[in-house]
């Protein structure tokens, strides 16, 4: 098991190297420059449309959900232990300057998430059940200049996705689950897994519209709860929080940097900063990665670029406001550094634990566990569909995803019982294969999704 769990190690630190960071950041920034920086110059009117939608027009659409609906379903399965372990993890690993560029990435990826959801959306089909199917492997298959090459990687993201989901969006998620409920409450981690595959499995039989009508209203409260619970820690810890902030932006661009104050004993270069920052911001937000353009597809909308505005509200809503705030909640609560007993780096959903309770003593392991039970359950059944549709897309038949449904509820029990090191590993590495095949979709077709883009410009202005 150390032998396997050293060469996932090493294939993650290979595949998030330098060529994926360029890759990914640069192809954000390159559509937001050709976009003429409409996706930041558009995000107040993103968020209005978020409610927005007449339902007058509801005629005019076809699509599976509301656009909200998929929206909340996106938002499930992006809204996950990223947002409290992922960053913990990268402010440990990668010091607390990685919290700047999760968000730089993020206000980069702006521009990737709406640019694959819509041309998820305008390249959408309908498979033999009269059921939506779309997202990046149909856009490669259908518009990709190139039919054999699109094929190809449409193939090849299919597999990466249907392996992410298994392991991002399962995997991660039941592992954080276990880990929390037996750090807090003494929960076994095997009856933690039995629950959580027993309650995936009664969700996720009943397709879209099943997983849709728990996701809109699980996700604004799990949101709500958990963001007036972290905000109150930043509160309560304020007088600490300006050299918190200062300890964040110092180490974010220094070339080697020890953490004092805020950051404790943690080593960190600003290379490993943009690394862990990256990586998780991605692990959290999935701008790049093409999956959410597979919820995208689904939602009832009347123009592509429309649900692509709402879509992208997704990496504001998820890194932008949560992430930030669970960062800042961490550096001015002073946990940044601490040790456990036998002196190591006390790191994931450990360190928010420490961090809430300094506001709510004992009870803030319960309040962090049940937000991680909530988060961590919303990402693995909202992450269920975008896995089945690429399932789906492999095997050609739909009546086949009732395997795949079954399969990926059982994974969560291996994920509860498994090494957190191993799951995280392994799900970065399905994150950066996927995000490549999406990633030079979305490039080579810029001028399709630019033009679209502009065009709706104009309905913006009316």
């Amino acid at each position: 098991m150390e032998q396997a769990a050293a060469l996932l190690r090493r294939i993650d630190d290979l595949v998030w190297g330098p060529p994926m960071l360029i890759l990914m950041l640069g192809t954000g920034i390159y559509l937001m420059i050709r976009m003429h920086f409409l996706p930041i110059r558009n995000l107040g009117y993103a968020l209005k449309s978020v409610t927005g939608f007449k339902d007058k027009e509801a005629g005019k659409r076809e699509g599976d959900i509301s656009s909200f609906s998929s929206l909340m379903t996106e938002l499930a399965a992006t809204i996950g232990t990223g947002n409290i372990v992922g960053v913990a993890t990268a402010m440990v690993l990668g010091g607390p300057g990685a919290l700047v560029w999760m968000i730089v990435s993020a206000f980069i990826g702006l521009s990737t998430k709406l640019a694959e959801s819509l041309l998820s959306v305008k390249y959408r089909t309908v498979n033999e059940k009269g059921e939506i199917s779309g997202g990046p492997m149909y856009t490669l298959t259908l518009a990709f200049p190139a039919k054999k090459t699109g094929m190809v990687l449409g193939i090849l993201f299919a597999v990466f996705a249907v392996f992410a989901s298994f392991g991002m969006g399962n995997m991660t998620q039941s592992n954080s689950i276990s880990m929390a409920l037996d750090e807090t409450f003494g929960i076994s981690k095997g009856l933690s897994g039995l629950v959580v595959t027993l309650l995936t499995i009664f969700v996720i039989l009943g397709g879209i519209k099943s997983i849709s009508k728990i996701t809109q209203v699980v996700v604004p409260c799990m949101a709500v709860f958990y963001m007036a619970g972290a905000i109150l820690v930043i509160l309560v810890n304020v007088r600490s929080l300006p050299a918190g902030i200062a300890q964040i932006i110092k180490m974010a661009f220094s070339p080697k940097a020890v953490a004092g104050g805020a950051g404790g004993t943690i080593v960190a270069s600003m290379q490993q900063s943009l690394r862990w920052g990256v990586s998780r911001g991605v692990f959290s937000n999935e701008a790049g990665l093409g999956a959410a353009g597979i919820s995208a597809a689904a939602a009832n909308t009347d123009d592509p670029v429309r649900q692509g505005y709402v879509s992208m509200t997704g990496v504001f809503f998820d890194t932008i406001v949560i992430c930030l705030v669970t960062g800042l909640a961490l550096a001015s609560s002073g946990v940044l550094g601490i040790t456990d007993e036998k002196g190591a780096l006390v790191t994931g959903s450990a360190l928010t634990i420490a961090a809430f309770s300094t506001t709510f003593g004992k009870w803030g392991g319960a309040l962090v566990s049940i937000g991680i039970v909530l988060f961590a359950f919303a990402t693995i059944i909202g992450w269920e569909y975008q896995g089945e549709k690429a399932f789906e897309f492999l095997v050609k038949k739909p009546d086949y995803c009732i395997i795949y449904r079954f399969l990926y509820a059982l994974t969560a029990f291996i994920g509860a019982t498994c090494a957190l090191d191993v799951v995280w590993d392994f799900s970065d590495i399905m994150n950066a294969l996927m995000a490549v095949p999406n990633l030079i979709c979305v490039l080579v077709m810029s001028k399709t999704a630019c033009d679209e883009v502009f065009r709706y410009q104009k309905k913006i202005h009316k």
